[in-house]
């Protein structure tokens, strides 16, 4: 989508007939949490997402961003912190965003994506590269299921915060990670690395940390897995939650993602912040827990 048509829909202003008659011949994936789970309208919701980006303040970021970590609950629980990660990608353009996220549902498939065509949200449309996942397809080994109208939301939560920060048209690959398998994200991370390697392409990893323990104990939980993203060692990420010292419902898709950044030369994750939804709504009993991070090329 343009700079243009975003910077209107931005003030409110519905996109022009042309457009809609372009977009109307992709065969969309409807949002199942639009206005729900973030806001629901065009000029609420950039309005919202722009005010989170405004006010995460980053710390030094030194080298080429290769990918970031975000926080997946409503934005009004973890928007603040997510908006870290994604405000490190401020500036960036590249052509291809993938994301990886978990699949929090029952499906008899390892790996999943969308069979539509792009993803609808308020802000627009994002096409889907059939083509680059045709690409990893081949490179995997395992097949990536296609399913129509999945009610997955770690994947698009993440998706209007790209579309703020990224004024330009970009295409994305989606894929959900139902399996918990380390070999299973070993192998995708190492196929996307292979698929990536001369592609102008973002890696996003979508995952919340430990769910519904008390503030000081989801504080212990989710510091020893931020340590292990930070060691960029993926296996260890696999041994903290099954060892019950640290969780994250989307550890299979950081592992991935930090497989894939290191054969594409990063090597180092720098946390950008934390918090919990205790911090939010002021109920410290039983928290989630949300991280950001950037994953790095020095």
């Amino acid at each position: 989508m343009s700079a243009f048509f975003l910077s209107l829909f931005g003030l409110g202003f519905p996109p022009p007939p042309c457009y809609n008659n372009f977009m109307n011949t992709l065969d969309l994936r409807p949002s199942p949490i639009a206005g729900t789970w973030y806001e629901g309208t065009p000029k609420s919701l950039a309005a919202r997402v722009d005010e989170y980006l405004v006010q995460a303040k980053l710390p030094e970021l030194k080298g080429q961003i290769i990918g970031v970590i975000a926080p997946h609950a409503g934005h009004k629980y973890s928007g603040r912190v997510a908006a870290h990660a994604f405000a490190a990608l401020r500036g960036l353009n590249p052509d291809l965003v993938v994301i990886l996220s978990p699949f929090h549902s029952f499906a008899p498939y390892p790996l999943i994506t969308t069979s539509h065509q792009a993803y609808a949200t308020p802000l627009g449309n994002i096409e889907v590269d059939k083509q680059v996942m045709e690409e990893l397809q081949k490179n995997l080994g395992i097949p990536i299921s296609p399913i129509p109208n999945d009610k997955e939301h770690s994947l698009e939560i993440e998706l209007p915060f790209l579309q703020r920060v990224f004024p330009h048209e970009f295409k994305l690959l989606p894929i959900m990670i139902h399996s918990q398998e380390e070999a299973v994200a070993k192998k995708l991370g190492m196929a996307l690395a292979r698929t990536l390697k001369k592609k102008n392409a973002i890696i996003v990893a979508s995952t919340d940390l430990s769910h519904f323990y008390d503030q000081q104990t989801a504080h212990i939980f989710d510091h020893e897995m931020l340590r292990c993203f930070e060691s960029f060692d993926p296996s260890s990420i696999f041994e903290t939650e099954q060892t019950g010292k640290g969780y994250a419902c989307g550890h299979a898709a950081v592992a991935a993602a930090l497989w894939a950044s290191q054969k594409l030369g990063a090597d180092q994750v720098q946390i950008l912040n934390y918090t919990t939804s205790g911090d939010i709504t002021k109920d410290y009993s039983s928290v989630v827990g949300y991280g950001a991070a950037a994953i790095i090329k020095a």
